[in-house]
């Protein structure tokens, strides 16, 4: 006897499923076309994750669009999927193992259904054989996810996926194009030997808040945080959603300015608990680098390396010196339209030509 449609596709394919999403939008489409009055469809997984909890993809029979919902580790507990589902029609749901933190899969029914209140009994029976079925599959989609999750968090996305598409031999790279920002907190030694150790980290917690989540809405990447120091590149891209030499250096540049602001308004905040400011240097340079695999033979980074990197150091360590908490070299300010103040040409050491350096023109 063959299996449905839906069955079949569980065994034979569902596990090669791109993602979630993907996975949701197919089973519930298969489902439809066997009859099963199925008007909305949810999924959740658990993901380790600094700050997402669980991630919830919502499918909706009448459009086939599906939609992600994110539940975070501060916030309480709740059940999106179920919630969701429920303003849809009658909701069948079930948990794929034991755990807590294993798949919820859910179905909604249909709200105008003559008298319904829940699936019938052939309908609830046929949903938990495809939740049978569905185990396999969504322990390789989880655990594909897990891993994914786990590597974004600790590499970046656009390094996660050149780890996971096999570039882990060293010494493997490629030259790339981009805008690079380099910041760093000034006087941070002295800092952290009169302030106690949670304290510090919850500083610096704060701190690379303010970076990162500016590096990361004007569509960079973050590839290091080292020490109090943090090193992102904004690349220029290739294919449909290109992005070209300027449009990488006006992103820094707009990055750049929400991390100034951020960073005021922190120390305001740091100023009403009566505790001292974080002064901060960021640069910003543009040119070619070498993004790849460098380190041990057992021990590898995914990191960035050339002279590009060692300029956008050097004039970060100008922007004391200078009084600035901003400084962008002369290769940034040829390919933005944005107005700079110009400071002039500066020696940076170890670096045989001087470089222009401008500043943002509201100091």
């Amino acid at each position: 006897m063959d299996l449905p449609s839906s069955l079949a596709w569980l065994v034979d394919e569902a596990a090669a499923s791109p993602g979630p999403e993907r996975f949701l939008a197919e089973l519930g489409r298969r489902l439809l076309a066997e009859g099963l009055p199925v008007s909305g469809g949810a999924l959740t997984l658990s993901v380790p994750h600094p700050i997402i909890a669980r991630r919830t993809w919502l499918w909706r029979a009448e459009t086939g669009a599906v939609i992600e919902a994110l539940a975070f580790a501060a916030a309480p507990r709740s059940d999106a999927g179920r919630e969701w589902l429920a303003g849809l029609g009658p909701v069948w749901e079930e948990r794929i193992g034991p755990s807590q933190d294993d798949p919820l899969l859910g179905w909604a029914g249909v709200a105008n259904k003559a008298g319904a209140e829940a699936f019938a009994p052939e309908e609830a029976a046929r949903l938990r054989q495809v939740a049978r079925f569905a185990a396999a599959p969504l322990a390789a989609l989880a655990a594909r996810e897990a891993r994914t999750a786990l590597l974004e968090a600790y590499l970046g996305r656009r390094s996660a996926a050149r780890v996971q598409s096999g570039a882990l031999a060293r010494g493997s790279g490629e030259t790339i194009r981009a805008a690079l920002l380099c910041a760093d907190l000034r006087d941070f030694t002295a800092l952290s030997q009169v302030t106690e150790p949670h304290a510090m980290i919850a500083a610096l917690d704060a701190y690379f808040d303010r970076v990162a989540g500016a590096v990361h809405a004007f569509g960079g990447e973050v590839l290091k945080f080292i020490g109090d120091g943090v090193l992102a590149i904004f690349p220029v891209t290739t294919g449909a959603e290109a992005r070209g030499d300027r449009e990488a250096c006006e992103a820094a540049l707009r990055a750049v300015a929400a991390i100034r602001a951020g960073m005021i308004h922190l120390d305001r905040m740091r100023e009403a608990e009566g505790l001292a400011p974080l002064p901060f240097g960021a640069a910003l340079h543009f040119g070619e680098i070498l993004w790849g695999n460098i380190g041990a033979a057992d021990r590898l980074d995914f990191t960035a390396i050339g002279p590009a990197v060692n300029l956008v150091s050097r004039l970060e360590g100008l922007c004391k010196p200078l009084g600035r908490s901003v400084l962008i070299s002369g290769a940034v300010a040829e390919n933005t339209a944005a107005t700079l103040t110009p400071l002039g040409e500066h020696a940076l050491r170890g670096i045989a030509e001087p470089c222009a350096v401008f500043t943002l023109a509201e100091g």
